[in-house]
């Protein structure tokens, strides 16, 4: 029996981690509807989606097919940066609670958040995004995948951006912290 390589591994354990990202979003989208939560941006959501799973299967895809080799050098701290990313995901999850969700819904009545990374930056997600979708594909040297991720991500994290800021500035004491964040 063959053993899963690394880097696959790590890649599956991402994919994992997103699906547990998407149970916790489905239970906090519930929380925030019967709170009367207003979901903004629709549109743009499935896009992220392609482009979030894109990220995963061109890591495979590229390292798989393109025979991209793991350069220690480059892959061991690459994959710091990537489980950082991680680490700072899950932070902002925790911060927020059940308000922290997927999609860009904002609770009526409730203030924004201005606790954890939240105190640092307005979005602290998204620099966790722009992150990991360099790093994780160039631990084992997926460029293009990297390369694509990042220019594909720039216009789409644009549009989630104004979204979200528009969705914020409608809730009580808007200003630069977060009351959504998303993956």
């Amino acid at each position: 029996m063959s053993s899963i390589p690394p880097y696959t591994l790590l890649v599956l354990l991402v994919a994992v981690e997103r699906l547990a990202e998407l149970v916790t979003a489905r239970r906090n989208a519930a929380w925030s509807t019967r709170r009367g939560g207003i979901e903004y941006g629709r549109g743009h959501y499935p896009v992220m989606v392609l482009l979030h799973t894109g990220l995963l299967a061109g890591c495979l895809a590229e390292t798989g097919w393109g025979g991209r080799p793991f350069v220690p050098a480059l892959g061991w701290p690459l994959l710091v940066l990537a489980l950082a990313a991680q680490a700072l995901r899950w932070w902002c999850i925790g911060t927020l609670g059940p308000r922290w969700n997927t999609r860009v819904i904002v609770v009526p009545g409730l203030p924004l958040v201005d606790a954890g990374p939240y105190r640092l930056m307005s979005h602290p997600n998204y620099l966790a995004v722009v992150v990991e979708g360099a790093a994780l594909p160039l631990v084992h040297g997926a460029w293009i995948t990297a390369l694509g991720f990042t220019l594909l991500n720039v216009p789409l994290l644009a549009v989630r951006l104004r979204c979200e800021n528009a969705a914020l500035a409608v809730a009580p004491g808007a200003g630069p912290a977060a009351a959504v964040a998303a993956p």
